[in-house]
């Protein structure tokens, strides 16, 4: 039985070296890009959760955490089952573009912001991309 109360969760835009930005696509999205990321653990502060997440979905660690945004995907149909989540999005770096990629992620991609947005993004991810580029490059 699924929970009965939102579901935060923690992702970010990250930057490389390249000035690229990470794209990935996983099974859960249904053929939609996003970011890595996933669910904050019992007792895990936020930015540990990201950290977490990144080691374990792509093998990067980041640098240069700042909040971005925060956003609500209530039965998003994007999402392959009817999920009540809190999105937690940050902007970060990473001084590495070496994906080790563990089974969730499909694909993934490093791209030019812009470019990104020609990708099928799901719909938390596209917001966080257009916040990214309205407050220009970090």
């Amino acid at each position: 039985m699924e929970p009965r109360y939102p579901i935060p969760t923690v992702g970010a835009l990250v930057k490389g070296p390249s000035g690229r930005v990470l794209i990935v696509k996983t099974g859960k999205w249904q053929g939609w890009w996003g970011v890595p990321g996933g669910k904050i653990e019992w007792g895990e502060s936020l930015e540990a959760a990201l950290q977490r997440e990144f080691r374990e979905e792509v093998g990067l660690e980041l640098t240069q955490i700042r909040f971005a945004l925060l956003l609500e995907g209530v039965f998003d149909p994007q999402f392959y089952k009817p999920m009540h989540f809190l999105f937690i999005n940050y902007f970060a770096e990473s001084p590495d573009e070496t994906i080790r990629p563990n089974q969730e992620i499909l694909e993934w991609a490093w791209v030019n912001p812009e470019e990104a947005l020609r990708y099928p993004l799901n719909r938390i991810t596209r917001t966080l991309l257009e916040a990214y580029l309205g407050r220009g490059a970090v």
